[in-house]
């Protein structure tokens, strides 16, 4: 057991050092990464990496790190950070519109329903990506310069 575990250390310290030699300055690799977390924030489902990957290439920033940000997004953090971003996008969409009663909804005002909730979810995974993706970026940036002066 205690050599299983060893192993799996090494393993991760291997995968961190792989991720922290990645190609680019140091504000690409922090401006990948923040891509990677904004695009993580939103719930599409599949396609967070593609976004992540396809803003850090238009942007120019290193779209590995942009991949690895969009685990922000996981199975252990989908429903609180979904919620929290609806939540959010309730409180900047004004929240006082009532929910219908799903037991009498016509097909119209099931649609209606969607992009109320769809239209909130939105809005605050927007608010929420932009924050923690700059936060996320910031971060790593200062780090990689800090340390890259130590070197």
């Amino acid at each position: 057991m205690k050599k299983i575990i060893l192993n799996l250390i090494q393993r991760i310290r291997k995968f961190i050092s792989w991720l922290w030699n990645q190609e680019g300055s140091p504000s690409q690799r922090a401006l990948g990464f923040g891509v990677g977390i904004f695009s993580g924030c939103f719930p599409f489902f599949g396609l967070q990496t593609l976004m992540g990957v396809f803003l850090a290439k238009i942007f120019k920033g290193n779209s590995i790190l942009a991949a690895v940000g969009t685990w922000i997004s996981n199975p252990f953090t989908y429903v609180p950070l979904y919620y929290f971003n609806y939540r959010l996008g309730s409180v900047i969409l004004n929240k006082d519109k009532n929910i219908v009663d799903f037991s009498y909804i016509t097909t119209n005002e099931l649609w209606s329903q969607g992009w109320y909730l769809s239209s909130r979810l939105i809005m605050g995974s927007l608010c929420i990506g932009l924050l923690t993706g700059i936060v996320g970026g910031l971060c790593l940036y200062f780090l990689l310069k800090k340390l890259s002066n130590k070197i």
